[in-house]
């Protein structure tokens, strides 16, 4: 029995990748926990950000213009950091939007004039939706990808979202209890105990910026190593399709680097995927800027009635359904695809997502996000697998990064728009249309990418046609041989 006991958990520890992820080299694990300790103070602000503002008497136009323009200006940062990231140093721009985080959590326990808050947060780092903001995922992700081997990223970049879900779950708790806390048991105001979150929120800033610190020069381009590739398919595990094998990656048609030596070089066949995946992702991030965290906390508290420690409870639960959701994405992508497990686990939640607001019942209410969250997160390790098994491997690092902006800057416009509803007692509306829009999404990412061979996939067909053919020319000769004798 107890081999048994033995041998079912060595399988779980196997096949859910923590084997993997436990004997990844230290720059990996560091760059793991700095995900999660930025995601962990990400948590803490999508809790209070709104609340905060409300209580400087913020209207909810200005509420959702200050994410709008918070978000616009996280496009300007993200696309000169992480176009720049190679040339100037991956470590350098991961320690300098460290310092950037840590210097706007000051500047929001300090301050109370809307437009100095605007403007630490335009040109700092705070995320108004809860999820990742700045150059840091993109250049992480660039990173990760040359110091694991083909076969074991799939499991290592689970972990790793897993890791950011965790830190998000961790904040969202902690500080929402902390905050009702201060309130209750020590009679704080809440703008008081809001701006002990954001002091909180600039020491783990300089937490991660001393991480950043640690990590070593291989994750540096330069100390990119040969790692060999395995043959790919659609349906392989997330992210083994990233081999980074030269001879599988085409060498022509790209921009000449020495005319623009500060922007990217992408082949022509790059650029034209890039085209269509921004558009794509474009649209499931306007999506989600009509409905990110920090508005549905706010609706939350203002309908409901919740108080910022339930508020915690309840998005500390849902970020825990999300970690555990994604253990199981890797065996689905395995068995259904990376563009099935995409679409397949993302429209319930889109569904789910349009619900929220249709019952005036906060039990029915609840459940509805918590179902979303339950499969929201899913299609996140198989998209950014399909991303990065689709560019070489010197272009994936810009091409994230140009892909996140555009989600950025798409996701930027959603905020104001649900203000606007807000404003209009329309609030539940912003998130029916969000739902109509991912879903709009999902079918066309099916119709358009379903069977979709990526440059790797192609590359490595062309390599088996070649050696077929010459097995097939020494067969002829040794017939032709045999023959002669």
């Amino acid at each position: 029995m107890g081999g048994v006991t033995s041998g079912m958990f060595m399988k779980i520890y196997q096949e859910t990748g923590l084997e993997s992820w436990i004997t990844s080299p230290t720059d990996v694990k560091l760059l793991t926990l700095q995900r999660s300790v930025r995601l962990f103070a990400y948590g803490g602000s999508t809790i209070t950000l709104a609340l905060f503002l409300s209580h400087l008497n913020v209207s909810d136009q200005r509420i959702g213009l200050f994410m709008t323009l918070t978000l616009l200006g996280d496009v300007a940062i993200s696309l000169v950091l992480t176009v720049v990231a190679d040339r100037i140093g991956r470590r350098r721009m991961l320690a300098f939007g460290a310092l950037m985080m840590a210097a706007s959590g000051i500047i929001f326990a300090l301050f109370s004039n809307y437009w100095i808050l605007v403007l630490a947060s335009v040109l700092g780092v705070i995320s108004p939706s809860g999820n990742e903001i700045g150059p840091f995922k993109a250049i992480e992700e660039s990173t990760i990808s040359h110091l694991i081997p083909t076969s074991e990223r799939s499991n290592v970049l689970t972990w790793y979202i897993i890791a950011g879900l965790t830190g998000t779950a961790s904040g969202t708790i902690i500080f929402g209890w902390l905050v009702q806390l201060l309130q209750v048991n020590h009679s704080w105001s809440p703008l008081e105990s809001y701006r002990v979150v954001f002091w909180v929120y600039a020491a783990f800033g300089l937490t991660k910026c001393l991480l950043v610190l640690l990590l070593s020069g291989r994750c540096e381009p330069a100390a990119d190593r040969s790692i060999s590739a395995a043959p790919v398919s659609e349906a392989s595990p997330l992210l083994q399709q990233q081999g980074e094998n030269e001879r599988l990656a085409p060498k022509d048609d790209l921009v000449n680097p020495s005319s623009r030596p500060w922007l990217p070089t992408l082949s022509q066949e790059t650029r034209a995927l890039v085209v269509k995946l921004c558009f794509l992702f474009g649209l499931d991030s306007l999506a989600s800027g009509l409905a990110p965290v920090t508005w549905m906390t706010y609706y939350f508290n203002h309908k409901y009635g919740l108080s910022e420690g339930h508020l915690g409870t309840l998005f500390f639960v849902a970020a825990v359904l999300s970690a555990a959701s994604n253990l199981v994405a890797p065996a689905l992508a395995r068995r259904l695809g990376l563009i099935k497990t995409m679409v397949f686990t993302h429209i319930p939640a889109s569904l789910a997502l349009a619900a929220i607001p249709v019952p005036n019942n906060v039990a029915l209410a609840t459940t509805f996000l918590l179902f979303r969250a339950s499969t929201n997160s899913m299609d996140q390790a198989p998209r950014q697998a399909f991303l990065a098994a689709a560019v070489q491997a010197s272009e994936r690092t810009a091409v994230m990064g140009i892909v996140n902006v555009v989600k950025t800057l798409s996701q930027s416009a959603g905020p104001f728009v649900t203000g606007v509803f807000a404003y209009r007692q329309l609030f539940g509306l912003a998130f029916i249309i969000a739902g109509a829009l991912k879903i709009v999404y999902d079918i066309l990412m099916l119709v358009m990418f379903l069977g979709y061979q990526t440059v790797e996939e192609r590359a490595q067909q062309h390599v088996e046609c070649e050696d077929g053919a010459e097995s097939a020319n020494q067969e002829e000769v040794a017939a032709g041989d045999a023959e002669v004798l």
